[in-house]
């Protein structure tokens, strides 16, 4: 027993020595390289167009109120009617403005004949005073030939009698001037009568269409002044020959956006494309939704476009030709200070620094840092580091420029 069991340790120190001799001469197993997708730098013509959805509204959309109270005499519209700018809408009753008319006519005649009485005292007056100065002059003539035989007392009463002869013709003169005064503030009160009797008939302010009628004959309406908030509108216009369609633009896209630029504009529901134009803008973003406001005008002189009807609209905002472009996910830190890219050349892994321009939905401009046929990784970088050795493949979507 003694002789078997030093037998078998003695195999087992064999084998044990063996194994760790077959595992000190066994080479390391080789390092795994990293495969990574990469794209190639090359030259494309980018362009930025931004696609929003927006709403027709009409140019100019108003509830035509009345100026004067009255009852409704006559309606000419209805829904749907087209009106040309001046169009009677309507007709009010107001009879108290009517007679404010005669009244102010009435005045306007008794100022007229004020004048003419006027004028006829200061032709008395006139005369009065040329009869007292005469008669003045003629006693002053007599004394002064022949001294001592007119009394003085009555030199002075002729003289006195001059003087307010004198004093009466310009008192007639001041009241023809007040008269005359007098008639043009009877004139002006004619004029504002029949201007409040002008309000009675209702015009439309603009060309359009009726889209609401909120009156019909003999119904009772009240001035629209703004104090009176609960007045009844007659109709409401809507001016659709041109329309208006609000974008509501991103901020990064706000700097891109120029008064007169061009717009297509897509009516799906129609299956037409029309062309707007970038008329007005807010100059300001709303700090909820980070958009500003923007306004495209687009003609519809056929009619055919309808305000509630959907569109997109396509805004070119930017185009570059032929620059230096890579897939937008090559690029590291979008939006800071420090944009960087990885490029292998070699096999190997270089962090490089780059500057960039203009930013489409997938492609990105490369201004520095990158050259025309360099290989960048695309992806995801989490993990790689400069120096780092990989295997480089060709991304599915190399090439591709929008």
């Amino acid at each position: 027993m003694l002789l078997k069991r030093t037998m078998s340790l003695s195999l087992l120190s064999l084998g044990g020595a063996a194994l760790l001799t077959a595992c000190k001469s066994s080479p390391p197993p080789p390092a795994t390289v990293p495969t990574v997708p990469v794209a190639t730098v090359g030259t494309a013509t980018l362009a930025n167009d931004l696609t929003l959805t927006a709403e027709f509204l009409p140019y100019q959309d108003v509830d035509v109120m009345a100026k004067v109270a009255g009852y409704v005499k006559t309606i000419s519209v209805d829904i749907g009617d087209r009106v040309q700018q001046g169009q009677v809408l309507a007709v009010l009753e107001a009879p108290e403005i009517q007679s404010d008319v005669a009244h102010a006519k009435a005045g306007v005649a008794a100022a007229a004949a004020n004048i003419v009485t006027a004028q006829a005292a200061v032709q008395r007056a006139q005369a009065a005073a040329g009869m007292a100065k005469l008669s003045y002059q003629r006693i002053q003539d007599v004394a002064s030939k022949d001294k001592g035989l007119v009394p003085r007392q009555e030199i002075d009463v002729a003289q006195s009698r001059q003087m307010e002869a004198a004093a009466q013709l310009a008192s007639a003169e001041s009241s023809v001037q007040a008269a005359r005064e007098a008639k043009a503030a009877a004139d002006q009160e004619y004029v504002r009568a029949q201007t409040m009797m002008g309000y009675a008939t209702i015009r439309a302010p603009f060309a359009g269409v009726i889209t609401k009628r909120y009156a019909g004959t003999g119904s009772m309406i009240q001035a629209g002044i703004a104090s009176q908030t609960q007045a009844m509108p007659v109709v409401k216009l809507a001016q659709n020959s041109l329309l208006r369609l609000i974008l509501p633009v991103p901020v990064n896209d706000v700097a891109d956006v120029k008064n007169g630029q061009t717009v297509d504009v897509n009516v799906s529901s129609l299956g037409r494309r029309l062309q707007g134009t970038v008329t007005r803008s807010t100059d300001s973003v709303q700090t909820a939704t980070r958009t500003m406001d923007t306004e495209v005008d687009v003609p519809n002189r056929d009619g055919s476009l309808v305000p509630g009807m959907y569109a997109e609209v396509h805004l070119h905002l930017a185009a570059r030709p032929n620059v230096l472009s890579v897939p937008i996910d090559a690029v590291d830190g979008l939006g800071t200070s420090v944009q960087q890219a990885y490029v292998v050349r070699d096999g190997i892994v270089h962090l490089v620094t780059v500057k960039t321009g203009l930013q489409t939905p997938n492609r990105l401009e490369i201004l520095s840092g990158l050259a025309e046929g360099d290989r960048v990784i695309v992806g995801r970088h989490t993990g790689l580091a400069d120096g780092e050795r990989v295997d480089a493949q060709a991304a599915g979507y190399e090439g591709n420029a929008h």
